[in-house]
């Protein structure tokens, strides 16, 4: 090759100076997404996101759970053009792909759930705000476009539940989703030894971390202090805040509960934390509209089976009667193909999420739905798949 040729083959690209889209240009997975987060985030919240419960054994087994399938393509067929939308709950989604609901997001990014929900409005997917989040549930719904979705849990204090149920109605939210798996809540031992706490508290520790990230302090200090905003005008300052929250769980919920609260919605209802065909069975008898197969990422009972082992069951109790959900320990598209194919409607995302809000805010969440969403594309088109209505389980084999 003469000097002349290599010259031509050279195409020097100008700097990027955005610091958002340089990180972002660097990260082709959600795996790298998860890389840069860690760099980016103090420990304690980096932790609080990645970890779950104990000894992290339901973590680990949703993701090992996906290499006891293998999919099967068929070739030479015409699929030059891939429908990925499908309707979950009556609404149109443009990807079988919810934003799931998850707490705290504000220490992740001062931008917190209206990135988040701005993210989702711009994919054409829905989002689910947090019980627990740490922006209201009004400004949630001002920032981002329907089909947005409301999560609670039933607490002791039943006319607070009433109170949050009447407010996502008047808020415009077009489903409630019923987080059923946490009577009390799960041993986060991260959490326990980093001493992570809302507001973070500046000890010695916090403050050498964070001087080390001094894009995330900043962050910090120039937002709003960080609550849980849907309950502090019941509990005060947020520490009363925390120690409000802590009493709330209720280990004496029932499925009685559960159909007075079907029909104190009067709208799409799902059940999250499902993980057996007689609880699923259950649920379809109280009324609900659809269930989520869940172990709420690994973060509560810690040994129980991956997801996606229960997803069949599941399916197979319920399927004709209820749309099922699923998530935890989603990270590929070919994952999603595997859940959709092995019945489910749709899959939720929690930690991919906030590991794109903690690289680049909502550019970052957008960037996470994206490469998921062009890796499922990728994999329907090698399946030999045109819409993802048609997967089914004959795409699958186990090994």
């Amino acid at each position: 090759m003469t000097p002349a040729e290599m010259v031509a083959l050279l195409r020097v690209q100008r700097p990027e100076l955005d610091g958002d889209r340089r990180r972002l240009a660097r990260c082709h997975t959600v795996a790298d997404l998860r890389t840069t987060a860690r760099r980016r985030l103090p420990r304690a919240v980096f932790d609080y996101v990645d970890g779950a419960a104990e000894d992290e054994v339901t973590m680990r087994r949703n993701r090992t759970a996906f290499d006891e399938w293998e999919l099967v393509p068929s070739v030479l067929c015409d699929v030059g053009e891939v429908e990925l939308g499908t309707e979950v709950l009556g609404a149109r989604s443009a990807l079988p792909l919810v934003l799931g609901p998850t707490g705290f997001t504000r220490m992740v990014h001062p931008d917190g759930e209206l990135a988040v929900a701005r993210a989702a409005a711009a994919r054409g997917i829905p989002y689910t705000a947090a019980t627990l989040g740490t922006t209201s549930l009004e400004d949630i719904a001002a920032a981002g476009s329907p089909p947005q979705w409301f999560q609670l849990y039933v607490w002791r204090d039943r006319g607070l539940c009433k109170e949050l149920i009447s407010r996502a109605r008047e808020a415009g939210y077009r489903a409630l989703v019923l987080t059923v798996d946490t009577p009390v809540p799960g041993a986060r031992e991260r959490d326990l030894r980093n001493g992570l706490t809302i507001p973070p508290e500046l000890g010695l520790r916090t403050l050498a971390d964070g001087a080390r990230r001094p894009h995330w302090w900043w962050g910090l200090l120039r937002s709003e202090a960080v609550t849980f905003a849907n309950v502090r005008h019941v509990a005060g300052g947020p520490q009363a805040v925390m120690e409000f929250v802590g009493r709330q769980f209720d280990p004496t919920v029932t499925w009685d509960d559960i159909e007075r609260m079907v029909e104190a919605w009067g709208g799409p209802f799902v059940v999250k934390g499902v993980l057996t065909a007689a609880d699923a069975r259950r649920a379809a008898a109280a009324g609900v509209d659809a269930v989520v197969v869940s172990n709420h990422g690994g973060r509560q009972l810690d040994h129980v089976g991956a997801t996606l082992t229960a997803l069949t069951e599941v399916v197979d109790a319920v399927g004709d009667d209820l749309e099922v959900l699923v998530d935890s320990g989603f990270r590929r598209g070919t994952d999603i193909a595997t859940a959709l194919a092995l019945g489910a409607r749709a899959v939720l995302l929690g930690r991919p999420q906030l590991y794109g809000l903690a690289v680049a805010g909502q550019a970052g969440v957008e960037r996470a739905v994206d490469l998921l969403a062009a890796e499922l594309r990728r994999a329907l088109q090698l399946l030999g798949v045109t819409d993802v209505a048609q997967l089914d389980r004959s795409v699958l084999r186990r090994r």
